[in-house]
């Protein structure tokens, strides 16, 4: 019970960039993506933050609270069938912005450059401070003229709020800064103002800043939330800050569930006088219900986990939890702070985000019979074989699924025991055990073209091989691939001889840092060598481009960066400088080939579909999306006429404004 009103589940979904909008609001894509997770279960949705003054622009499609009206309204109305309560997220990112879009200077508390950006940013003053908070007040006369049953303020890791609030950024000398917290007073009592008693008010408040020189620590979090609970319905206990942006939202290298004994510590001080709500990687069912059960929180936010699996609430609710799709932490498609505005997606889901244009899966766990089912070889046992495997028995499709290995899965055990990959070992068991229930049968077999009959329904699922090397190999030198060292499970004496070993990473990817800390814990000395100027200089977009650098060092790797391996022989390999050319020696005894591969399509014929690292090696994603667009590919051909009339495609719907 929220303000009198009644969240059907104590689970919520909560704020996140998505670059679903259209310009600055909320777009039949937000409604299609909101409404899927309250179908599943969802008790609160929080939707992305929106900017409550138009030089605040801190992402292209970043919303803008005066042009969400209309998508508010239709994102309750999209929920409301379900009675999940929708808040709106509303805040302001201050210095941690972008000036890229609004060509207007970034507003801060004081003229502290942001860590990222190095941005000096305007130091504001009282018409500014004013303007601010009439802002979140007329955001959130919008958001209730909508319908909302209230409002997050966002004082998190990436806010105007959180940086007055702060020793880091806020160095001020009038009353905003020897009394940090009332701006925030403020803009809470003039959003109450405007949603009344009988709507939420919540906040979203990072309680520890990482940075205990001057950041706010638990302890003086604690006080905060004793002096702020008795003003908000529900609070989100998070952590980060500009020093630690990684920290609110990590991927797998940190475990989950993190922030549990600092949002104890905040229920304590708030002493019953509002809800408190556990965020920080909660990606299992049973964490989740032993927090609650615990007493460590009211309610828990399971973002990642919802975004893997919608129905993950009813799922629970249907007595099935081991159908429960899980969340592997990667941050791969997720999080989508990026050059490139990608949509949000998922690796083990990829209708996440593509909800309007991927076709409806009610039929999808029924196995009901499909007009026009047939029988269908599967080749190939990973990601984009199982998951084809998967829909194509969903829809009533006899599979067959042959691969020359006896343990399926592919690279997902693989990637398994690499540091920070374990959760990949959960997708693979349940792709298997899915497959299994839906009837796929599975077999060990070595196929060759002439078992892959030309105009059969086949989905070729065969994987990669290691591409071309771009160095010498000398007589007597040992080189391995990647694979070769994470299939060694952990044990890569018994796979390279003894001394320094050498990793060539021209990729720049999490698989050359996982293979320099594998082989750093087995205690062998290291050298990454990577033409960029940092190592895995593609983890910026997962969030783990600093901590990957940090184990690194803390390991001992060195980091040979941009350098290019021109030759291994027995003992020495030879970099050359990728801007001068000059060449050193580095000791080597070994090589672990972190480069491209090619795909493995020997046995491509004129009617297979292909999938995954078959038609060009990628990552887990494309895989497991290859996949799904294979099986439906057949599905189409099996229902529209000769099979391989119909195509799946990308028909995008058209994104009418509301």
């Amino acid at each position: 019970m929220l303000a009198g009103r009644t969240a059907p589940s104590r689970v919520l979904f909560g704020p996140h960039e998505t670059n679903l909008g259209h310009r600055r609001a909320f777009s039949p894509r937000h409604v299609a993506y909101y409404a899927r997770r309250a179908a599943g279960g969802a008790g609160v949705v929080v939707t992305e933050t929106a900017s409550v003054h138009a030089d605040d622009w801190p992402y292209e499609r970043a919303p803008l609270a005066a042009d969400c009206g209309p998508g508010w309204a239709a994102v309750v109305g999209a929920c409301r069938a379900h009675r999940t309560l929708v808040l709106a997220g509303l805040g302001h990112t201050g210095g941690q912005g972008s000036s890229a879009w609004s060509q207007a200077a970034l507003w801060a508390p004081s003229r502290v450059p942001d860590v990222v950006t190095r941005e000096v940013p305007v130091e504001m003053a009282g018409d500014e401070l004013t303007t601010l908070v009439h802002g979140f007040g007329s955001a959130t006369r919008v958001a209730v003229a909508a319908g909302v049953d209230g409002v997050e303020v966002d004082a998190g890791a990436r806010s105007l709020l959180r940086q007055f609030a702060s020793g880091l950024t806020n160095i001020r000398t009038d009353a905003h800064g020897t009394d940090r917290l009332l701006l925030l007073r403020q803009v809470l009592s003039a959003v109450r103002a405007e949603l009344g008693a009988d709507r939420v008010l919540a906040l979203r408040l990072s309680c520890d800043e990482l940075a205990p020189w001057a950041g706010t620590t638990p302890a003086d979090a604690a006080a905060q939330v004793a002096e702020l609970a008795g003003e908000v319905d529900l609070l989100t206990v998070v952590r980060g800050s500009g020093m630690a942006a990684a920290a609110y939202r990590p991927d797998a290298h940190t475990p989950p569930g993190f922030n549990r004994e600092l949002t104890r510590a905040m229920r304590a001080s708030a002493a019953g006088r509002t809800a408190v709500v556990l965020q920080g990687s909660v990606v299992d069912p049973a964490q989740a219900q032993q927090a609650l059960d615990d007493g460590i929180a009211d309610a828990v936010e399971m973002t990642r986990a919802q975004i893997a699996d919608a129905d993950l609430v009813a799922t629970l609710r249907a007595g099935v939890p081991e159908r429960v799709r899980p969340c592997v932490l990667c941050n791969q498609a997720c999080q989508v702070l990026d050059v490139r505005n990608p949509l949000v997606s998922c690796v083990v889901d990829p209708r996440s985000g593509h909800e309007t244009e991927d076709p409806d899966p009610t039929s999808e766990d029924m196995a009901i019979p499909a007009a026009g089912s047939q029988e269908v070889l599967v080749v190939g046992a990973g990601p984009a074989g199982l998951e084809a495997a998967r829909v194509l028995a969903s829809r009533g499709h006899a599979v067959r699924v042959a691969d020359r290995r006896p343990r399926p899965g592919g690279m997902l055990p693989v990637v398994a025991a690499t540091p920070g990959g374990h959760r990949f070992a959960a997708f693979a068991d349940w792709l298997v055990t899915e497959c299994t229930r839906l009837g796929v049968r599975f077999e060990v077999a070595d196929v060759q073209p002439a078992d892959v009959p030309d105009g059969e329904a086949v989905v070729l699922a065969t994987g990669g091989r290691p591409g071309p090397r771009s160095y010498e190999v000398e007589d007597g030198a040992r080189v391995v691939t990647a694979a070769e060292l994470f299939a060694a499970t952990g044990a890569p004496d018994g796979l390279l001889p003894a001394g320094p070993v050498v990793v060539h990473d021209p990729v720049g990817d999490s698989v050359g840092v996982a293979a320099a800390e594998l082989l750093a814990l087995a205690g062998r000395p290291v050298t990454v060598v990577t033409p960029d100027q940092v190592v895995g200089s593609r983890l910026t977009r997962t969030g783990d481009l600093a901590p990957a650098n940090t184990r690194l060092q803390q390991a001992g790797v060195h980091r040979a960066t941009t350098a290019l391996l021109r030759s291994a022989g027995p003992g020495r390999a030879v970099l050359a400088d990728r801007w001068t050319g000059s060449t050193r020696e580095v000791a080597c005894a070994a090589v672990v080939d972190c480069g491209h591969r090619l795909p493995e399509d020997g046995l491509r014929t004129g009617s297979a579909v292909l999938a995954g690292d078959a038609v060009a090696p990628r990552t887990v994603l494309e895989a497991v999306l290859e996949g799904r667009r294979a099986a439906l590919t057949l599905v189409a051909g099996a229902t529209s006429g000769p099979r391989g009339t119909g195509m799946l495609g990308r028909n995008v719907a058209t994104e009418e404004q509301f």
